[in-house]
């Protein structure tokens, strides 16, 4: 008993993903401690996404879960058993999804929604489960919440439904809160607002946080910690001061260069990292960066081991063959 209740929110073995033939998403090892929210970045098309999907079981078609081990408090997932899954969605693992306006029911209030997972689970009677839906839709910021508690997601606009939706994730109080890019959506005042929120979520009820982004800006705000992910696999591991002050792989580096800095002069052209993240069918063997990287060379075509760069940084970790040469990349 004492192991399981010492157990991270979160802990994620070698979880492998496939489409078809293709492995995207390789090897991936993931802890969330609890009351700990960390962030996993990475450009578009880096398995971010799909290891969000497969946490909550809701891979399909000819995307399956081909290896790995996913465990909630201590206890084993089987992520591929609805039935299972189904009862701990809403309640102990929730999900703020990508895209808000698809996601929501067109036939269903936006009242109803919100206060779903409280009366499937047996959390609150009808009537309460629709009062503190109310109160929630208030929390996110949205005008006139008792209104807008009776109106359809085809009335209101995407960053309305952005915020429905997290209103949804948050109502039960998960354990674990998965957000996939929770405040694209959002203009600057009310991002700030559910960053907020997420922040005191986290400290009223210990509630553990995965934040799916590329907003670095997000990321310094928010997160702990911080795991970037590259071709299907988590390139580099670091607390988020660390990660900012002294990346140690490449990609890590490039992709905070490409960040525009106050200190930057008038009219300076945009970095960007060459070349684009490759097609599921096209993964270079090894290093999985290095047709991108300046720094590759023959040894990169092997697999650089994801260990501490050396003795005393044992706080993080870097997949990389060339670590200690990142600082000079400019």
């Amino acid at each position: 008993m004492a192991e399981t209740e010492a157990a991270p929110t979160l802990a994620v073995s070698d979880l492998e993903i496939s489409v078809g033939p293709y492995r995207v998403v390789d090897g991936v090892d993931l802890d969330i401690g609890r009351g700990e929210i960390v962030a996993l970045v990475g450009e578009s098309g880096s398995g971010k996404s799909l290891t969000a999907l497969a946490l909550m079981g809701l891979l399909g078609g000819r995307v399956n879960q081909t290896g790995g081990d996913v465990r909630l408090n201590g206890a084993a997932l089987d992520t591929t058993d609805d039935r299972a899954m189904r009862k701990l969605r809403g309640t102990a693992m929730s999900m703020i999804f990508q895209e808000p306006v698809a996601s929501l029911n067109p036939l269903m209030s936006v009242g109803s929604q919100v206060a779903e997972s409280l009366i499937v689970h047996g959390r609150a009677s009808e009537r309460d489960a629709y009062d503190k839906a109310v109160a929630m839709l208030a929390d996110v910021g949205i005008p006139e919440p008792a209104k807008r508690a009776k109106q359809f997601a085809s009335s209101l606009s995407g960053g309305m439904c952005q915020r429905v939706m997290i209103a949804s994730a948050l109502i039960a109080r998960p354990d674990l809160l998965i957000a996939d890019e929770p405040t694209t959506a959002l203009d600057v005042t009310v991002q700030a607002q559910i960053l907020q929120l997420m922040r005191r979520l986290r400290d009223e009820t210990g509630t553990s946080i995965l934040i799916i982004t590329h907003d670095m800006g997000v990321v310094a705000s928010v997160a702990d910690r911080v795991c970037v992910m590259y071709g299907g696999r988590i390139v580099e591991q670091a607390d988020v001061e660390t990660l900012f002050a002294a990346p140690r792989h490449p990609y890590t580096k490039l992709l905070l260069t490409t960040i525009p800095k106050i200190t930057d002069e008038p009219k300076r052209e945009l970095y960007s990292i060459s070349g684009t993240v490759p097609d599921i069918s096209a993964f270079p063997e090894g290093c999985r960066f290095r047709t991108r990287c300046p720094l590759a060379d023959d040894q990169c075509a092997e697999t650089p081991p994801f260990v501490p760069p050396s003795a005393t940084e044992t706080g993080r970790k870097v997949a990389c063959w060339h670590h200690d040469k990142t600082e000079a990349l400019q």
